[in-house]
């Protein structure tokens, strides 16, 4: 007679400490991209630098993965985390003692680099200490975790301001403050093992090209609409609040909804569940010149945050699902370099078209991006079938 084995079960403890490493990163890109693309666009910096200079981050992001498993092999993932989230803490108070747009260039890259680490290791501990009974709700979980941790950034900006020390003050107290989760994660087996630091977007991509596909174009929706949509309402007659607010609404629908998204991955496909979201999120974009100003802009807000976000969390949890080991691991840090890369791009494409088309040239450079990567999906699958 033949024993059964039960799957291991999830280790909460590291798991706390993924999500407190997520919210740093979370809260950090919330707060910051709106914060301080007002703050120059009330200075009168063009749409076209705003982004050019939002995309520091992301290019730090890029500079950073490959460094990232030698530093935690070398350090422990834990000491890593902590000493990250304490530099991510100090150069968000940084940008007030050193405010001038020449240097906001380097705070930024070195920003991005922080919070790259910070990425990578939430997203290494998600995947190595959940277990399969539990990983598409944990998956969705953390990505709304993710969402409120967005979210409770441009909705901080709302309330206090953009103006004087206090909003820098207060993003560095509670990014400094996760640090205590942080300081009891047993990282007694490290999850970047050596393997993963000859592992590369290129060595992964034929293995799961549609996965990182689906990552880089969340990457530029997520870019895009963080760092640009609160200018966009400005520029196109809303005040300073609604236009914050637009940015919370558009993450709120991704915290409310998270769940069904996940629980929706783990009952259907997840190619056809990516293209679904794909299809949803590109009209919408498309609509929302039309509704901006007017009160159906909220709902379109909730619903594009919950499509546009949701193609991160199946991707997510299709990687869980199909790779493990080593793979798994490179599939991390190809993600965290797919969504540089993205981030990137996403940056840049929204101030260009929205200096080169207007102001609605935001919403619908998004549109078009994911047309593009729904047409890859539709090319993808018909090679697999010819095949």
């Amino acid at each position: 007679m033949t024993a059964t084995t039960s799957p291991p079960p999830a280790n909460w403890r590291n798991l706390a400490a993924a999500f407190a490493a997520i919210c740093v990163f979370g809260f950090a890109q919330g707060m910051t991209y709106p914060l301080l693309s007002l703050i120059l666009e009330d200075r009168g910096v063009s749409p076209e630098l705003i982004g050019i200079n939002a995309a520091m981050s992301p290019i730090g992001i890029l500079l950073s993965a490959s460094m990232i498993p030698v530093l935690a092999r070398k350090f422990g993932t834990r000491n890593l985390a902590v000493v990250t989230a304490g530099l991510c803490a100090l150069l968000v108070l940084s940008y007030k003692v050193f405010d001038r747009l020449d240097v906001w260039f380097i705070l930024r890259l070195l920003h991005g680099m922080s919070m790259s680490t910070l990425f990578v290791l939430s997203e290494t501990w998600i995947v190595k200490y959940s277990n399969q009974v539990h990983r598409g709700r944990i998956v969705a979980v953390y990505g709304s975790a993710l969402a409120v941790s967005f979210g409770a950034g441009p909705a901080l900006v709302s309330w206090i301001g953009i103006h004087g020390w206090l909003p820098f003050v207060l993003g560095t107290l509670v990014i400094a403050s996760t640090i205590i989760p942080l300081m009891f994660v047993d990282d007694k087996h490290q999850p970047i093992p050596e393997e993963a630091a000859r592992s590369s977007v290129l060595t992964f991509m034929p293995k799961a090209p549609m996965l990182l596909a689906a990552v880089a174009v969340f990457a530029i929706f997520d870019a895009a609409t963080l760092s640009l949509l609160p200018v966009y309402g400005i520029a196109i007659g809303l005040d300073l609040t609604t236009a914050t607010n637009a940015l919370t609404a558009l993450i709120i629908g991704n915290a409310v909804l998270q769940l069904p998204i996940g629980w929706l991955a783990d009952h259907y496909p997840k190619r056809k569940l990516l293209a679904v979201l794909t299809v949803i999120t590109a009209m919408l974009c498309a609509v929302l010149p039309a509704v901006m100003g007017h009160w159906t802009m909220w709902p379109v807000l909730l619903l594009v945050g919950t499509t546009g976000y949701g193609l991160y969390t199946v991707a997510l949890t299709s990687l869980g699902e199909r790779f493990s080991g080593d793979d798994l691991i490179a599939g991390n840090a190809s993600f965290a370099i797919m969504w540089g890369v993205g981030a990137l791009a996403g940056s840049v494409i929204g101030g260009w078209a929205m200096a080169g088309f207007g102001p609605h040239g935001l919403p619908y450079s998004l549109a078009v991006c994911l047309v593009v990567y729904l047409t890859a999906m539709a090319w993808r699958a018909s090679t697999l079938r010819r095949r």
